[in-house]
């Protein structure tokens, strides 16, 4: 049989058709994301006539990462930042007049958006640390004066707030302090009062969420007395919490359905291998069946309500099929597809992705998920392939059964491609979870190599063609998989990953100061010798000498969570021990590469490293290389055609 044609690049990590659909609050007009010339924009269309769209925005340079409508009706709200500093910057757009106002311009400054309610729609809630690096006061914004009002100074040291709908700070936490865990106080004008103790072992699985519209009761996740997350409700004058829904797999409360009438919650998502779908409210049990029923094979959330709540977004996805939005009137039960956000796959054959339950050595269950290329018609090929690890990031997040342009791309390149679900992944439990406490390099390693070693023993993966890969904790664990078990991998590629623990901890942004307890201690203490020396056992830069394998590096020049001395120093103690390394470099990125120009780069680049150690398929560079900011720092002759490429594209200076 014929190899199925290559899936371009392009199709894969281009900007996206249209993307991100909001619904007004009437439920009259749409926005989304989408290119113009070049750049991702705001457009603006009549909810029953997308083709009718037009621009909002006319952004160049860097592309909007965010946005949404404010409870007016008339300003649509989006967020950028400059060159991936994670400083963001707020600006409401006029739908009427596409007058533009720069609610946050300050220099410097990360705003947050913490709050929009229907009951003051004219104003929005931000967080700026203007005053104190290290805390966001809270400032009410007047959308139609752009006037701002001081709500609460955090002399507090709080790290998060919960607000009623007449956005009045009721709920705040802060740090408890070198043992970690976190308090909760109920807030009551200036009176902040003691509610709640979450010890460390909960932190990352207890959460306020929000309050109902009446405010006398809010909602929150909480494993306190429990493993997994529950929904509870508390009652405001009483503070009796009540459980409403819990699972015996995973954790709730990730995903909701809100009433935009009520505010309360209408219905809660459980995802252990596939999600499903719980109704708290039976008035919504009919359109999860009737959804369930019209997107058989697919995962969905809904992402924006009408404000009577007669209109959803939908957006659907699963492996084969990109981000889908559909408008979902309820009233009448109709289900209208408004666009696609990779429309050009639609020509290729995409590959179905397998969920998989894999027992670690000492038991735990981890959940993956496996993708093999599209031409094999059974779930196991009829000889081992080589095969991808890619590696998530947080370490406090999780993969899903889901549309992903990296496994889609992979497997068609010929690839067998597995992500796993490693301990201290979030979803799944707070043991699962603090099972990875300072288990850097250790146990949370050794999950991937018993997930190595399931996938060999099933004959998928080829034992001696095997890469790892991943961004930031995924960037550190392919750099921890080239030192600590050098035999185990052939190749790796890191992504802005951490190669010295006791550099990342001591570089955090200020503004994470409410998160370094709990990250002293899920790590270690980096503020005490014996700490440091944790630390430095677990970190791949003094390993170093132990690498065997090709290794390719990219990074943003701005990260701020990462620095890019996390990888301009393990690439210094490369050169020095006379290994070879590729080192690439973006200046005008961040945490991740967001210029399309600069991700079409990367992973041309690291398309033709895997071809290289793997085997596999590739595409040539053609134009992928125009545009971007690439910076090739080291190792220019380790891709094959790579220099010439940079000539052609006139980027010799760069390398």
């Amino acid at each position: 049989m014929p190899a199925l044609p290559l899936i371009p690049r392009a199709a894969l990590f281009g900007n996206p058709s249209r993307f991100r659909a909001r619904l007004s609050p009437d439920g009259e007009w749409l926005t989304w994301l989408a290119p113009y010339e070049g750049v991702l924009n705001v457009w603006l269309a009549p909810y029953d006539d997308v083709g009718a769209a037009q621009p909002l925005t006319r952004l160049k340079g860097r592309p909007i990462a965010w946005q949404d409508w404010a409870c007016d009706g008339r300003h649509v709200l989006y967020m950028t930042d400059e060159n991936g500093d994670e400083n963001w910057r707020f600006i409401a757009v006029d739908r009427v007049t596409g007058a533009t106002l720069h609610l946050t311009p300050m220099i410097g400054v990360s705003a947050r958006l913490l709050m929009r309610s229907p009951q003051r729609p004219s104003t929005i809630l931000i967080g700026l640390n203007e005053r104190d690096r290290k805390w966001h006061d809270v400032w009410s914004i007047n959308l139609a004066t752009c006037e701002r009002r001081l709500v609460l100074e955090n002399t507090g040291e709080f790290w998060h707030f919960t607000f009623d709908w007449q956005l009045n700070p009721r709920l705040a936490r802060k740090a408890a302090g070198s043992r970690g865990g976190s308090h909760l106080y109920r807030l009551n004008g200036g009176e902040a009062e003691l509610w709640l103790d979450v010890p460390h072992a909960d932190e990352l699985t207890t959460w306020p969420l929000a309050f109902n519209r009446a405010g006398d009761a809010w909602y929150m996740m909480s494993s306190l007395g429990r493993n997994r997350a529950a929904l509870i409700r508390v009652d405001q004058r009483l503070g009796k919490p009540t459980v409403l829904v819990e699972h015996d797999k995973v954790d709730l409360g990730v995903m909701q359905i809100w009433n935009p009438v009520t505010y309360e919650i209408d219905a809660v998502d459980a995802n252990h291998v596939r999600q499903k779908w719980i109704a708290l409210n039976p008035a919504v049990e009919t359109d999860l069946h009737f959804l369930k029923a019209a997107l058989p094979d697919e995962e969905y959330m809904v992402d924006s309500k009408s404000e009577d709540n007669d209109r959803w977004v939908v957006t659907a996805y699963g492996p084969e099929r990109p981000l889908t939005f559909f408008l979902y009137e309820r009233s009448r039960q109709r289900l209208t597809e408004l666009f696609n956000a990779r429309p050009e796959l639609a020509g290729y054959r995409l590959a179905p992705m397998q969920g998989h339950v894999i027992k670690a050595r000492d038991g735990r269950e981890l959940v993956s998920y496996l993708t093999l290329p599209a031409d094999l018609s059974a779930s196991r090929p009829s000889e081992p392939l080589p095969m991808v690890l890619i590696v998530h990031g947080g370490p406090w997040g999780r993969d899903y059964y889901a549309y992903r342009g990296d496994h889609q791309w992979l497997a068609n390149r010929g690839y067998a491609v597995l992500s796993v679900n490693y301990r201290a992944s979030t979803g799944f439990g707070k043991d699962f979870v603090n099972a990875g406490a300072r288990e850097h390099a250790g146990k949370m390693h050794d999950d991937l190599i018993d997930a190595i070693e399931w996938a060999v023993g099933a004959g998928i993966a080829q034992r001696d063609k095997i890469a790892i890969t991943g961004t930031s904790y995924g960037g550190y664990a392919t750099l921890v998989g080239l030192t600590f078990t050098p035999e185990v991998f052939c190749c790796g590629v890191s992504i802005v990953g951490i190669s010295n623990l006791v550099t990342l901890l001591e570089n955090m942004p200020p503004y994470w100061a409410g998160f370094n307890e709990f990250m002293f201690a899920s790590y270690a203490d980096v503020r005490t010798e014996a700490g440091r020396a944790w630390l430095r056992s677990r970190s791949p830069l003094f390993r170093v000498d132990r690498i065997r394998r090709p290794l390719l590096i990219g990074h943003g020049a701005n990260d701020v969570r990462c620095k890019l001395q996390e990888s301009d120093q393990i690439v210094a103690a490369m050169r020095e021990q006379q290994l070879s390394v590729t080192y690439v470099v973006y200046p005008d990125e961040g945490h991740g590469f967001a210029r399309p120009e600069n991700r079409m780069s990367f992973n041309a680049v690291m398309e033709a490293f895997l071809a290289r150690q793997l085997g596999g398929r590739c595409e040539p560079f053609g134009q992928d290389l125009a545009g971007s900011s690439l910076q090739v720092r080291e190792g220019i002759g380790e891709i094959a055609g790579l220099g010439e490429r940079l000539r052609v594209a006139d980027k010799v200076g760069a390398a």
